[in-house]
């Protein structure tokens, strides 16, 4: 609140100098045969086009048009003063065309750019031929002090330009690069649901003839992993529409998340365990709890895709010396019973080690002494 008075406050003061200048340039005007109505008309133009309130602007009123016809309103008076052997030029003129001239240079388009900065340099320049056009050397000061103050308005504005530049391509790099990770954010959740689906379906086609007692905890198993690849997928492409939200409504696990995971992967062929230790916090980071729910998320993917024949999953969450550990270890032996169309792709371990090396954390994955694999991931707390 204090920055927006102050700015408010620097605001009316710059407004009440305008005005004072250009009260100046008037009351020099009317000290001769009558009132300049050409500076008068330039003044008037010049005044609105630089204190009309932005949200108060007609769509019209663009920066081209703001700019341009003050300048060549100042230039037309500038010839009229030549024709009536010199009129007064002031601080008030001098002070708009600065403005108009900044304008020119940070706000208008492109393509216009320089036309709109040439005419607004060009009526400045042209200030002191009203008042000293028999007197070449004043004449020639005052030029060059008028375009050292070009020089400094055009410097300022073109180097705010290229910050507002650099700032519109930081923000669209970063959207582009939410949008990937959200990307990979929706890889992540449907392929581990909708993997699920697939081995449970094999298990209850299998169980049908011989099992069928056993059947409803698979098919539930079902339709609860099918309700949350959609609920994900439903989820991640609203953010993918609106990016603006995308902190807000972003698909993301944490600790408590592994619990529910852990108890959504087991079928009665494949017995899941999760082994958290009372140190474990919950208080650690969110993108360390994040990246460890994406450490087990992945690791169960990958034992349903490539072996399908272990029977015991071991999850474990351990918090040592402020290092979180997660483990995620099976029995199988290698045998996948997926169709070969569901296997590969994705970003798997190499994804899943930029994930957590870019926390400082390690990642180690490798088959187990005996049968088996494990998949191992230290972050720091």
């Amino acid at each position: 609140m204090k920055s927006v008075s102050a700015r408010g406050c620097a605001r009316g003061v710059g407004h009440g100098l305008l005005f004072a200048a250009a009260f100046v340039d008037l009351a020099y005007a009317n000290d001769g045969d009558g009132p300049s109505w050409p500076l008068v008309a330039t003044l008037l133009l010049g005044g609105a086009a630089v204190l009309w309130p932005v949200d108060r602007r007609p769509p019209w009123l663009t920066p081209q048009l703001r700019t341009a016809l003050p300048a060549v309103a100042s230039l037309v008076c500038t010839a009229d003063a030549v024709l009536r052997s010199g009129v007064y030029f002031g601080p008030g003129e001098l002070l708009i065309l600065l403005c108009l001239l900044f304008v020119a240079v940070r706000h208008c388009p492109r393509r216009a750019v320089v036309g709109c900065a040439a005419l607004d340099g060009a009526a400045v320049l042209a200030l002191p031929v009203r008042a000293f056009l028999d007197d070449r050397i004043t004449m020639l000061g005052y030029m060059l002090i008028g375009l050292l103050l070009v020089g400094l308005v055009v410097a300022l504005a073109a180097y705010l330009r290229s910050q507002d530049y650099r700032r519109t391509v930081a923000v669209s790099e970063t959207r582009r690069a939410e949008r990937l990770s959200i990307a990979a954010d929706l890889h992540d959740f449907v392929a581990h649901h909708v993997t699920g689906i697939l081995v449970q379906t094999q298990v209850a086609r299998m169980m049908a003839d011989n099992r069928s007692d056993e059947l409803d905890p698979v098919l539930a198993g079902i339709e609860r992993a099918a309700t949350e690849a959609l609920a994900s997928m439903r989820r991640t492409v609203g953010v993918l529409r609106d990016t603006d939200e995308a902190a807000d409504r972003r698909p993301v696990g944490d600790l408590a998340g592994i619990g529910g995971l852990v108890d959504g992967f087991a079928t009665p062929v494949q017995k899941a365990t999760l082994h958290r230790e009372p140190a474990v916090p919950d208080d650690l980071p969110h993108e360390v709890q994040a990246a460890a729910f994406r450490v087990v998320q992945e690791s169960l993917t990958n034992v349903r895709r490539h072996a399908g024949d272990a029977t015991r999953i071991v999850v474990r969450l351990s918090y040592e010396r402020g290092r979180l550990e997660v483990a995620v270890a099976d029995d199988g032996r290698g045998g996948s019973q997926l169709p070969a169309a569901a296997h590969g792709g994705g970003f798997g371990l190499v994804g899943l080690k930029e994930r957590v090396t870019a926390l400082g954390g390690e990642l180690h994955a490798g088959p187990r002494v005996g049968d088996g694999w494990e998949v191992r991931a230290v972050f720091p707390g």
